[in-house]
């Protein structure tokens, strides 16, 4: 079994480190470059940014946080929010980013990722899905927040991803995030399925136990944590040694 990775995830506004619950209640955590350092030096294997505001003003604040993180910081780098162009690869990937996420706009346009996996390569796309269930039970993508339906099987639209070049599908489920209760095993191990690229499961993580839970049930590659990490009440350093007592295998320090 290849190494798990574990990914801390940092939601950047204005240039800060913010955290709500359904974009209620948003409130600063700290500054986004203190917070990837301190995560690189836990032992993250990844940092993922994701630039809420998205707007003009708000990518060129995430292009200077990119690049003031890649000085210091030397695990990959995942950015996504309000990327629409290929240009908006560039300009990220320009300023130290290794990979770039692509939610609302690949479902607009799948040439997107076809078009950057091109330019780019494979390894530098990042398909993310926000996936709900409908009444009858099955998976759709929602985009806006998950506040839109757009109708599209969650699981087709992954198989869709992968056919077109994304390298990794960023799996969030909206039925469990900011629920605590545990990642969403059922839509993680369907995603895993139909895909041979990593799958990061995202959404809903609690406690230590719903980390070994994920890797042990699922085919996940990586899991990714807000919160938990955000408010200190788990660090990286103690999710991997809770992994290595489940015989887990992890990297040592991000390597």
């Amino acid at each position: 079994m290849l190494a798990k990775r574990i990914i801390p995830c940092l939601d950047v506004r204005d240039g800060k480190v913010v955290k709500g619950v359904n974009f209620v209640g948003i409130k600063e955590v700290g500054d986004p470059v203190e917070c990837a350092i301190e995560y690189d030096r836990q032992g993250a294997d990844e940092i993922c940014f994701l630039d809420i505001t998205a707007t003009h003003e708000g990518r060129k604040t995430m292009t200077d946080v990119v690049r003031k993180t890649a000085q210091h910081v030397f695990v990959p780098l995942t950015v996504g929010g309000g990327i629409g162009t290929v240009e908006d690869f560039r300009e990220i990937l320009r300023a130290g980013a290794d990979k770039v996420s692509v939610n609302s706009a690949a479902v607009k346009n799948p040439q997107l990722i076809a078009d950057a996996a091109r330019i780019f390569g494979s390894q530098c796309v990042v398909a993310a899905i926000d996936a709900r269930r409908d009444e009858k039970g099955n998976f759709h993508v929602v985009v806006h927040g998950g506040r839109k339906d757009t109708g599209l099987d969650a699981l087709e639209w992954a198989k869709r991803c992968q056919e077109l070049g994304a390298g990794e599908i960023l799996l969030t489920s909206m039925d469990t995030d900011g629920c605590r209760d545990g990642f969403d095993l059922e839509l993680t191990r369907a995603v895993c399925d139909r895909v041979s690229i990593p799958v990061i499961a995202s959404g809903g993580c609690g406690k230590l136990e719903h980390f070994s839970e994920v890797f042990e049930k699922t085919g996940a590659d990586a899991a990714l944590a807000a919160s938990l990490f955000h408010f200190r009440e788990l660090t990286v350093e103690q999710v991997k040694e809770h992994l290595r007592e489940e015989n887990i295998p992890v990297r040592r320090n991000g390597k």
